[in-house]
């Protein structure tokens, strides 16, 4: 189990570096945590250090945003990133081919897998993200 302190948003990009370096060849993430507890946050973070270029949102009305990281040697691997907070049946995550995407060599960052948890690999990554309401920090627990 990785864990990752964020203690402010300045602290963001290093603790998605850390994210990153701890993530091996999985690809497979789910990531658990209250509304407003900065899981879109987070995964702009680490989609940011990864290289994406383009504008990292929150795909809560399109379930899924796809984004693309071109490396040095202008190879493409694209990003996966899911919301499923508005899904009220597991047929619309089979509709739009989750389950391909799951499949696929990509990343897959899913946001509210509590709803489509019988269809994540056994592989998959659980990410809790829980904010501390005291100071506002944010602790990032990988299992």
């Amino acid at each position: 189990m990785k864990q990752i302190q964020i203690r402010n948003t300045g602290e963001l990009p290093a603790a998605a570096r850390q994210f990153i370096s701890a993530m091996g060849d999985r690809h497979v993430f789910a990531f658990y945590g209250a509304m407003g507890a900065g899981k879109t946050t987070f995964i702009r973070a680490v989609c940011e250090a990864l290289g994406v270029r383009e504008a990292v949102t929150s795909p809560t009305f399109a379930i899924v945003n796809e984004y693309e990281i071109i490396d040095d040697c202008k190879s493409t691997q694209n990003i996966f990133h899911f919301d499923f907070y508005r899904i009220r049946q597991l047929q619309e995550a089979r509709d739009i081919g989750f389950e391909d995407y799951l499949y696929s060599p990509h990343l897959c960052f899913i946001e509210w897998p509590e709803l489509v948890e019988q269809l994540l690999p056994e592989d998959a990554v659980r990410v809790a993200i829980v904010e501390n309401p005291a100071d506002g920090s944010r602790m990032v627990t990988m299992e």
